[in-house]
C-alpha cells in the first residue's frame, strides 16, 4: 500500500463565472459528475439515480443515490447551492455572524456490502453570511470495520501529501480537528481511523478566495482517486457471516455519530433543508445489541484498539 497517486490536480479548474460564488457552485456541480463516474466505474455494476430538488429559500440541489452494486450497498453523492434566511435560533446554533446565507457543496457517504470495504464519507463546502463574510469547510474520513494499518496509513499519506502542496501545517492541524470532530464522546471512540476535517476557512483571514478553493478542489479528488482504490483493492476478499454481523454493530455506530453529532446533518434540518438528501448517509441497515463487547484477543477486539484519538497514522506499522 505504498503507492503515491498522482501529486497534481487532475479535475478542471472551472471558467470563471461572474460571481465568486457561482464559480465555486459551478466547480461542485462538475465535481459531483465526476466523482459520480469514478464511483460507477468502481463499482462496476450499479448507476447513481438522480432526484434533483428546489429550496424553499432560493436555489437546489441533485441528490443522487447508488445501491445494490458490486461493491457499494448504498452511496450518495449530493450537490446543493441554496440561500434563504435562517431563523435566530439556528443562526445562533450554528455560528453564523448573519441570518442570511448562500452555502453550496458536495456531500458523500459511500456503505459497502462487504465489511472488508470501508464505509467513506467527504464534504466539500462554501458559505456565503449576509455581511459579506465567506469561508470554505470540509473534510474526508474513513471507518473501516475492520482496520487495516497499512491501508489506513497509505489513506493518511495521500491525504498529507494534499495538505503539502497548500499548507505545510494543515495536515497536522486538520488531522487532530478530525480526531477532535469524528469522535463519539458517550461511546469514547473515534468514528473510524479519521482523515482532516476543517471548517470556517475564512476568505482574506486564511488565504484569498483562489487559494482556499484550490485546497478544496484537491482534497475532494483525493477522495475520489483514493476511495476508489480501496474499493478496488478490498471488493474481492472474503468474510464470514460473523464478520458480515460486526459490520451491522458498526454501522450502527455511524449512525449515532451522524445523527445526535454531525453539524451537516443539524445545519440542512435547522435550515429547512430537503430530509431525504440530509439523511442519505445514513446506513441501509445497522443492529444495535445491549452491551455487546467483542471477544478478546479477537479481530474485532483490535479494531476497538485502533479507535481512538491522536494515532499517528503516517508513522504506525501493523
Amino acid at each position: 500500500m505504498h503507492t503515491m497517486l498522482a501529486s497534481a490536480p487532475t479535475f478542471p479548474i472551472p471558467t470563471p463565472a461572474p460571481a465568486f460564488r457561482d464559480s465555486v457552485a459551478d466547480w461542485m456541480r462538475q465535481f459531483q459528475d465526476w466523482l459520480c463516474q469514478q464511483l460507477e466505474e468502481a463499482d462496476g455494476l450499479a448507476r447513481f439515480q438522480e432526484d434533483a430538488w428546489q429550496h424553499h429559500g432560493g436555489g437546489g440541489g441533485r441528490s443522487r443515490v447508488i445501491s445494490n452494486g458490486n461493491v457499494l450497498e448504498k452511496g450518495g453523492v449530493n450537490f446543493s447551492a441554496v440561500s434563504g434566511t435562517m431563523s435566530e435560533q439556528a443562526a445562533r446554533v450554528l455560528l453564523m455572524p448573519n441570518p442570511e446565507y448562500f452555502a453550496t457543496g458536495v456531500s458523500v457517504v459511500q456503505h459497502p456490502g462487504s465489511p472488508m470495504v470501508p464505509i467513506s464519507h467527504m464534504n466539500v463546502r462554501y458559505f456565503e453570511a449576509g455581511n459579506g463574510e465567506a469561508w470554505f469547510g470540509g473534510g474526508l474520513d474513513l471507518t473501516p470495520i475492520y482496520v487495516d494499518v497499512e491501508q489506513a496509513r497509505w489513506f493518511h499519506e495521500q491525504i498529507a501529501e494534499v495538505c503539502q502542496r497548500h499548507n505545510p501545517a494543515y495536515y497536522t492541524r486538520f488531522k487532530e480537528w478530525a480526531d477532535e470532530y469524528f469522535y463519539i464522546p458517550f461511546r469514547q471512540e473515534t468514528r473510524g481511523v479519521g482523515g482532516i476535517f476543517f471548517d470556517r476557512l475564512t476568505v482574506g483571514k486564511d488565504g484569498s478566495q483562489e487559494e482556499l478553493f484550490a485546497f478544496v478542489r484537491e482534497v475532494g479528488e483525493v477522495y475520489g482517486h483514493s476511495y476508489t482504490e480501496l474499493m478496488r483493492r478490498n471488493a474481492a476478499l472474503p468474510f464470514t457471516e460473523e464478520q458480515k454481523k460486526w459490520q451491522l454493530v458498526r454501522r450502527g455506530r455511524y449512525a449515532e455519530f451522524n445523527l445526535a453529532i454531525d453539524r451537516g446533518t443539524k445545519f440542512g434540518l435547522e435550515t429547512g433543508g430537503r430530509t431525504e438528501s440530509i439523511l442519505m448517509s445514513l446506513p441501509p441497515q445497522c443492529e444495535w445489541h445491549y452491551n455487546l463487547q467483542p471477544e478478546p484477543g479477537s479481530p474485532e477486539a483490535a479494531t476497538q484498539t485502533w479507535l481512538r484519538k491522536g494515532v499517528d497514522w503516517l508513522a504506525t506499522h501493523s
